[in-house]
C-alpha cells in the first residue's frame, strides 16, 4: 500500500502558518445550513480544498465535534486540567461558545457523578438527531476516574434534559482515559463502541449493549490497542513530546484512539494515537457475551499503514477519513487499502475529530493539542480562535 504524497505541506510549511483568524472576522462565519452550505463561507476565506466553517473561542482544546441535522455545532473539551470552565458548548455563528446545555451541568461534582459532566472528549448524533456523549470521569485529565463518573450521557438538544445515562465503570480501569465513541441505532441494534486510549498507553475497546447496559472490555492488552513503542509523532515541524520542568522530555503514550464503523456495522476500525496502523475487528465478536478474549483478538486484522491520525470516520462506500495529524491533512483509505491525501490546510492544526452532514460536507476540528503548555514547558501556544474545517465528498456518510 502506498501513500500518496500529492498536496502535502511540509512540517515547516505548516509550522510558518498561522491561524489566519481574528475574533472580529468570526462574525462571517454564518451558520451552515443543508441549503446553503456551498456558499455560507466567503471565497476569500477558503485555503487550498478546505473551507472555515466555523471559528470557535472555546476555553480549551475542540477535539471532538458533532453537528445536529439542522445544523447546530457541539464542541467536546476534555478537561485536561481542572480549571477547564467547562467541557460541553454549542457553538453559535459568530464563534461564540456557550456551555450546554448549562454551566451547572459542566460542574465536576464527585457527590453527583452521573448528573454532571466531569470530562467529555467525543460525542456524536445517532439516527432520531439525539446527542451522545462519551464521559471519561476525569475532573482533572488523569488519575482514576472518579466511581460512577465514567459513562455515556444522551442528550435531548430541543431541551437540553439529559434523557439517559449508560454507566461504564464495569468497562474501565484506574488508568482509563475513554476517548472516542460510535453508536449503531438500527433496527433491532442498540449498541455503541469506545477506545480506550489509557493513561498508560494501554488501552482497549468498551462494547456496550444500549438494550442491557452491558458493558464489555475487549482486547486490553492486545498490540493493535496499544501506544506503540520508538515512534514519534511530528505536528508543526516539531517532534509531540511532554516537556514540563526541567526533566528531559518524554515520549506522548496513547493507545486505542480513533474508530469508525463500517456502513453495515459488522466492522469497527480503530487506531491507536500513537501507531501508524489501522485495524479492523467484527462487531459480533465484540458484543458476543460467550467469545472469549482469545477468540476476539483472534479476529484483529492489520490494514495496514494509514499515517499519524486523531479521529475516523466512515462513508456510505466503507472508506474510511483520516485526521492526518503530521501533514495538516484528511486522508482517506479505500477498501483496497490505497491511502490517498484529499486535502491540506494549514489552519488544520493537530487534525482530530470528523463530523458528517448529510448534504456531503465532512467536517473537522483543529483542536491545536501540540501547543498546549505541557508539551512546551508550561507555556500556552494555542492561538484563539479554533478552526472547524469542512470538504466536500462524493458519498453520503455510512
Amino acid at each position: 500500500m502506498t501513500l500518496a504524497r500529492r498536496s502535502l505541506l511540509t512540517g515547516a510549511m505548516c509550522g510558518a502558518a498561522a491561524l489566519a483568524l481574528t475574533k472580529g472576522s468570526s462574525a462571517e462565519s454564518n451558520s451552515v445550513s443543508q441549503s446553503n452550505a456551498a456558499d455560507a463561507v466567503p471565497a476569500a476565506r477558503r485555503t487550498g480544498n478546505m473551507e472555515l466553517a466555523r471559528v470557535a473561542h472555546a476555553p480549551s482544546n475542540p477535539t471532538g465535534l458533532a453537528i445536529s441535522r439542522n445544523g447546530r455545532f457541539f464542541v467536546m473539551m476534555p478537561r485536561f486540567e481542572a480549571k477547564v470552565p467547562f467541557t460541553l458548548g454549542e457553538v453559535m455563528a459568530d464563534g461564540e461558545v456557550r456551555p450546554y446545555p448549562d454551566l451547572a451541568t459542566n460542574q465536576a461534582d464527585p457527590l453527583k457523578p452521573q448528573g454532571r459532566l466531569f470530562h467529555v472528549p467525543n460525542g456524536v448524533f445517532d439516527a432520531q438527531d439525539a446527542l451522545w456523549l462519551l464521559d471519561a470521569g476525569l475532573p482533572d485529565g488523569s488519575g482514576p476516574p472518579v466511581p460512577g463518573a465514567a459513562k455515556l450521557v444522551q442528550l435531548d438538544i430541543g431541551t437540553g434534559a439529559i434523557r439517559r445515562v449508560v454507566p461504564l465503570d464495569s468497562g474501565i480501569v484506574p488508568t482509563s482515559s475513554l476517548n472516542d465513541l460510535r453508536v449503531d441505532i438500527r433496527g433491532d441494534r442498540a449498541v455503541a463502541y469506545i477506545t480506550d486510549q489509557g493513561q498508560d498507553g494501554e488501552g482497549a475497546i468498551l462494547a456496550v449493549d444500549l438494550s442491557t447496559d452491558r458493558v464489555v472490555r475487549r482486547l486490553a492488552g492486545h498490540a493493535s490497542t496499544k501506544s506503540q513503542k520508538g515512534i514519534l509523532k511530528m505536528v508543526e515541524g516539531e517532534a509531540v513530546m511532554q516537556r514540563k520542568g526541567d526533566g528531559p522530555p518524554r515520549p506522548v503514550q496513547g493507545g486505542a484512539n480513533g474508530i469508525a464503523l463500517s456502513p453495515d456495522g459488522q466492522r469497527l476500525y480503530y487506531a491507536p494515537l500513537m501507531g501508524r496502523r489501522l485495524y479492523g475487528v467484527d462487531t459480533a465478536s465484540l458484543l458476543d457475551a460467550q467469545a472469549s478474549d482469545a477468540a476476539v483478538a483472534a479476529g484483529v486484522q492489520d490494514l495496514g499503514e494509514k499515517g499519524m491520525t486523531g479521529g475516523l470516520a466512515t462513508d456510505s462506500r466503507d472508506r474510511v477519513y483520516l485526521a492526518l495529524q503530521e501533514h495538516n491533512a484528511v486522508g482517506r483509505r479505500d477498501p483496497d487499502g490505497t491511502v490517498t491525501i484529499l486535502a491540506t490546510d494549514p489552519r488544520l492544526i493537530w487534525a482530530d475529530t470528523f463530523a458528517f452532514a448529510p448534504d456531503r460536507w465532512l467536517y473537522i476540528t483543529a483542536a491545536q493539542v501540540n501547543r498546549r503548555p505541557e508539551y512546551h514547558h508550561g507555556r500556552d501556544l494555542t492561538e484563539l480562535p479554533y478552526a472547524i474545517l469542512r470538504l466536500r465528498i462524493d458519498a453520503d456518510p455510512a
